[in-house]
């Protein structure tokens, strides 16, 4: 079954049937790591088919027009960061493109051809990982592309292909002055039955990048400005109805009792639907769905673990078993001997932390449209997914299908942060299920009350610190216990098993200090069995395990009498380029002037190789307890910056992100019943509360190490610092809602 959709482009660029029918020329296909044959391809679509006997099924990656036109598939998708942009400016860097003629092909569902090596070659756009995991595969890929052009052109010409350079699309011959374009190339090109071999050293070295390290403007940028940009619950396709879902608050109930009798008497209600998660509605319009999900009563079976949850009284359960050292934790960051040093350490210091529940809060509440065929044996479904392949297959496990049977429109995603990459993909399902009861096409629609009651959220942990000081208060051990729920195996049980070594990287990355020089250290996870929904957020555990780190290095430079920023400095002088980003901050920031009435605090982070440093400045109302922050200066690494306007704007967001998590977010639980329900009560930052933010971008000659939420962590412990430093008060508690404030004001 195929639905017509009037305007049924991609997030930018062209469609694929646009791309598999009009790129008549050359096609080039390569593969990720660990496909190592490229066999002839001579048509687009019959690189799509699969190859006969043992030979791997693949897809080209570029498709050069006689016309010159270069189209070039993306695997990532766009949320917002630039990634639709930044792959195919990698690629068509090697490939010595014209950019003005490149045409951007969103990547099929294919984790084979176009899984992230970053997450175990799974197609998954997430973490700040897309650009560093596809940087140097890319740019190999596009190297042979060009190969492959300068061997026909020496065929054509007669001469050696060591005289022959390439500018933008166009293939020289200095000697002669002959220039032949890539179309016109493609016109009489033959493709090797094996991709040419390209070493590292043959690439383009920094220095040679046309593109790279340019501000190429984003594709989706135009669309976003004259709205014509398509996310997933702007689709209309005909014969549409409208589905609503009452889900159970607590994860893993089902309705005990249904009384649906006022549902049912709204116009418009087509259908109610029992569920084993709750109840469906579909409707005519969104508004009958939304108001009889709202009539409908419900009874629930209460066996579930999550019920008689209680989030504030939980944390001293939390804090409790971090403190507890008879009971051993999963090691993660794990370095010498932490408790002997513990042990004969002059000086042992103590400090706990606490971070709350926190709500992804994307502005596009989940959504998703699926169009069951009759007979029920195939679907398609437009959706705004961080994993492409993750959504196909949740769908056809849902219909007991193939996954070919399951067809992906992927639009733009109005915000992410790690809210719509989860292994079940649960809200895409929810419009299957709906669509397979009256096998017509069904967009279900969460409202944000939805979005936020059905949330799942970044754990609340507690953290029990030690620092073992030796005489001289150099700092010589180093423990970090992370009491938390577990995240991973909830969201991702796959990769948690299988690549991740039952690891439960989303909750305790952030927790290391590898940076930093510290001789014996220890950091270890103890999950808390909690039956509360989790999931990875912007920056994950790096936003409350920095924390953590480094508001405990604040107490111990005041404790030793150095100033904060010296004692980083000390323990980074083995890491020139973390220092040289702690000094930039520290200059752009003028941190050591006086101003009456503020103070500066300062935070660094090595954030997975991206070093970052913050200096907040705050002033504390001490009557209210409110904190203003007025400005925020952030110095970033991010080794080669491939948009580097990009990367200013993603740090920018994600300080905003990070103020947010640092001064009013949260979510409480009572009963297992999350409280909050929209933005009236989960507070975002609003305008008044972002501060003048100042990045200075260092490009460093490194291969790049993601830039979309490395600065997240820094300003809660930047913020808790200056407020010390203006109240002599320590913040411990996020976020630092003024109750909180005002209790360590008294205290």
């Amino acid at each position: 079954m195929t639905i017509r959709v009037d305007d049924d482009r991609p997030p930018a660029g062209v469609t694929r049937r646009e791309f598999m029918v009009g790129a008549a020329g050359l096609t080039f296909g390569v593969l990720l790591p660990g496909c190592a044959r490229v066999a002839t391809m001579d048509s687009p679509s019959a690189a799509l088919a699969t190859t006969a006997g043992n030979a791997p099924a693949f897809s080209p990656w570029v498709s050069i027009a006689t016309d010159g036109t270069i189209f070039i598939q993306s695997p990532a998708v766009e949320m917002g960061q630039g990634s639709l942009t930044a792959l195919p400016v990698i690629l068509a860097e090697e490939l010595d493109a014209d950019w003005s003629k490149v045409r951007i092909v969103p990547a099929p569902p294919d984790d084979k051809l176009y899984g992230n090596p970053g997450f175990g070659g799974v197609m998954y756009t997430a973490g700040s990982n897309a650009v560093r995991s596809y940087f140097q595969p890319l740019r190999i890929f596009g190297a042979q592309v060009r190969r492959v052009l300068l061997d026909n052109a020496a065929r054509r010409w007669g001469v050696p292909v060591g005289e022959l350079t390439t500018e933008a699309s166009v293939v020289v011959h200095a000697k002669s002055g002959r220039r032949l374009s890539y179309g016109e190339i493609a016109a009489f090109a033959e493709i090797p039955a094996k991709a040419p071999e390209i070493k590292p050293e043959e690439l383009k070295k920094p220095s040679e990048f046309r593109l790279i390290g340019q501000d190429v403007m984003r594709v989706d940028l135009p669309g976003k400005v004259n709205g014509t940009a398509r996310y997933s619950i702007d689709v209309q396709v005909p014969g549409m109805l409208y589905g609503a879902i009452l889900r159970s608050p607590v994860e893993d109930s089902a309705p005990a009792q249904i009384d649906d009798a006022a549902a049912r008497a709204i116009p418009g209600v087509q259908r109610i639907v029992r569920l084993p998660f709750g109840v469906g509605v579909i409707a005519e319009t969104p508004w009958a769905a939304f108001a009889a999900k709202d009539a409908v009563k419900v009874t629930w079976d209460r066996r579930a673990p999550g019920w008689g949850f209680d989030s504030d009284q939980a944390i001293a359960r939390y804090a409790a078993a971090a403190r507890n050292l008879e009971t051993a934790g999963k090691p993660w960051d794990k370095v010498g001997d932490a408790a002997g040093a513990m042990e004969k350490a002059a000086t042992v210091m103590e400090a706990e932390y606490r971070c709350d529940y926190a709500y992804h809060a994307q502005m596009e509440p989940l959504n998703s449209l699926a169009a069951v065929s009759p007979a029920g044996d195939s679907c398609e479904i437009w959706v705004g997914s961080q994993s492409q392949t993750m959504a196909v297959t949740a769908v056809a496990k849902a219909l007991g299908v193939a996954t070919d049977k399951v067809r992906l429109h992927d639009t733009l995603l109005g915000g992410g942060f790690g809210r719509r990459g989860h292994r079940d993909e649960e809200f895409v399902v929810d419009s299957v299920l709906l669509s397979k009861e009256v096998r017509r096409p069904v967009k279900l629609m969460w409202t944000r009350e939805d979005d936020v009651k059905n949330g799942r959220f970044r754990p609340m942990s507690a953290h029990f610190l030690r620092a073992g000081l030796d005489a001289s208060g150099r700092i010589v051990a180093w423990q970090h216990r992370v009491a938390c729920d577990w995240v991973t195996p909830y969201m991702d049980p796959v990769r948690y098993k299988g690549i991740l070594r039952e690891n439960d990287v989303i909750a305790i990355a952030g927790s290391e200090i590898r940076t930093y020089d510290i001789p014996n250290r220890l950091a270890e996870q103890l999950g808390q069995d909690t039956g509360i929904r989790t999931s990875p957020l912007r920056g994950i555990g790096f936003v409350a395990n920095k924390f953590a780190t480094e508001a405990f290095l604040d107490e111990i430079a005041q404790r030793r009498g150095v100033d904060p920023v010296e004692l980083r400095l000390e323990l980074l002088k083995n890491t020139p380029r973390a220092q040289a980003i702690v000094r930039a901050a520290v200059e752009m920031s003028d941190y050591r002037r006086p101003r009456p009435g503020r103070s500066l605090g300062f935070a660094f982070v090595d954030y997975s190789n991206t070093m970052v440093a913050g200096v907040a400045e705050v002033s504390v109302d001490r009557q209210s307890g409110a904190i203003r922050l007025h400005n925020f200066w952030c110095a970033i690494d991010p080794g080669i910056a491939v948009q580097p306007d990009n990367v200013i704007a993603q740090t920018e967001s994600s300080i905003v992100y990070g103020v947010g998590l640092a001064l009013t977010e949260r979510i409480s639980l009572k009963d297992g019943i999350v409280q909050q329900s929209n933005f009236y009560d989960y507070v975002v930052p609003r305008m008044r509360d972002v501060p003048e933010m100042h990045v200075k971008l260092i490009q460093t000659p490194n291969p790049p190490t993601g830039v979309g939420q490395m600065a997240t962590p820094l300003i809660a412990p930047a913020v808790a610092s200056a407020v010390h430093g203006a109240t002599r008060a320590r913040l411990r508690h996020t976020p630092f809602i003024p109750e909180r404030v005002r209790a360590a004001l008294s205290a």
